[in-house]
């Protein structure tokens, strides 16, 4: 072994290179170790390629966790516009989507190549393909069992990442790691994932499969660990289930067993302008069939299914009465229905759940228990919603790691 590290950062991913680079560039001697051929994969393939690598809106808020004030100390000290500035820097040409989130113009692969800048300015050394075997202390320093020998630092930054895309390396390394040392860890589930149904819930998915709808969504419960949520967003609907951002949203909040609740106008009601009472309650639809009125304010196909679950199809709006225009309107906008499960992690863009934030300090990231070990990134029981909000905490986790370091 040669002289002791000053750090050693196990996972080559968005949090573990950005930490890296930081903390080289304050002066610390860096190694990264990971034990994919590749380095930055999920990056790569996050935001169809783009990367959505952060949301100019993200706060507190856009997290789940057990502990919902644990993030506020990172993103008050590195929030996004922080990164926006180091994006900007390199050059990066980046345009803003929905909601505040922002995408490359042009490749995702250009905010790996600014992390692998960032970590060479830094003289960061990495590693890879090397397999970390085990991690133990030995006095004041952690001894790195690698397939490459033994490494020795003063402290070790778990950033393996969660469990989601197994296809590209995916594995609950930081978890095993934690539970080793005595720290608890939060049940993972996969997160911003697809919602599956059963045929007898759902029947007439294939002729509805592919399309997309602007919806107001319901999922969760005061009970839950993680509370509830509403969001007014797009669900799409696919041959298995739900999808869309809507429906990615809502499994985060979802328990198995709950319904989610969806209303498929709320998305589209507007103070002065759109309301759905107008719509069941206009007499000027009278001789209109009940496919038609709804037809108008949504897609042609889901017209009809509503007015076929309700036994209303081919039938004129004076015809109906009260009691089943009344139904009709409860279906379409408080719309229950119980997913069968998840598609899982293979189809799940993050983790739930992770190292407990309790056992870890929220200005360093660093365990209450063993200094010198710490966790950041997806394997901490921090997860934000859809729209760059998880990759601002990889950069507000990573920061924070390496100003301690």
């Amino acid at each position: 072994m040669t002289k002791a590290w000053d750090a050693i950062v196990i996972g080559g991913g968005a949090a573990g290179l950005f930490c890296a680079g930081v903390a080289g560039q304050l002066g610390k001697k860096v190694l990264v170790l990971d034990h994919a051929p590749v380095l930055g994969e999920k990056i790569r393939i996050s935001g169809g390629g783009r990367c959505n690598f952060t949301n100019v809106h993200s706060s507190p808020a856009n997290f789940l966790s057990l502990n919902p004030h644990f993030v506020k100390s990172a993103l008050a000290k590195y929030p996004s516009k922080e990164f926006i500035k180091l994006v900007t820097a390199h050059g990066i040409h980046y345009h803003e989507k929905h909601q505040g989130q922002l995408f490359c113009d042009d490749s995702a692969k250009q905010i790996i190549e600014m992390l692998f800048a960032e970590c060479a300015t830094g003289k960061v050394v990495i590693r890879n393909p090397v397999v970390v075997a085990a991690v133990t202390k030995e006095g004041e320093h952690w001894l790195i069992h690698t397939s490459e020998g033994v490494e020795k630092t003063h402290s070790v930054v778990m950033a393996t990442g969660g469990l989601p895309v197994p296809a590209i390396g995916a594995t609950a390394y930081s978890l095993d790691i934690a539970k080793q040392f005595g720290l608890e860890v939060v049940d993972p589930r996969p997160a911003l994932v697809p919602l599956s149904f059963t045929a007898e819930t759902f029947g007439n998915l294939n002729e509805l499969a592919g399309l997309s709808v602007p919806v107001r969504i319901a999922s969760g419960s005061k009970g839950y660990r993680y509370g509830a949520c509403r969001f007014n967003e797009d669900v799409l609907l696919t041959h298995k289930g739900l999808s869309g951002p809507a429906v990615l949203q809502a499994s985060s909040y979802w328990l198995e067993g709950e319904p989610i609740h969806i209303d498929w106008l709320g998305a589209i009601e507007r103070p002065g302008g759109f309301n759905c009472d107008t719509l069941f309650n206009n007499e000027d639809n009278r001789l209109k069939l009940t496919e038609t009125i709804l037809a108008s304010v949504l897609p042609q196909r889901l017209a009809k299914a509503f007015a076929e679950q309700r036994n209303l199809l081919g039938r004129k709006w004076a015809e109906v009465s009260k009691k089943d225009r009344q139904a009709l309107k409860e279906l379409i906008t408080n719309w229950a229905v119980k997913p069968a499960g998840t598609l899982g992690w293979k189809k799940a863009e993050v983790m739930l759940g992770g190292v407990d934030t309790k056992d870890l300090d929220g200005q360093t990231m660093m365990s209450r228990q063993h200094p010198g070990l710490y966790f950041i990134g997806e394997c901490v029981d921090v997860t934000g919603h859809l729209g760059g909000h998880n990759f601002q905490w990889a950069w507000a986790s990573g920061h924070a790691c390496a100003q301690a370091l």
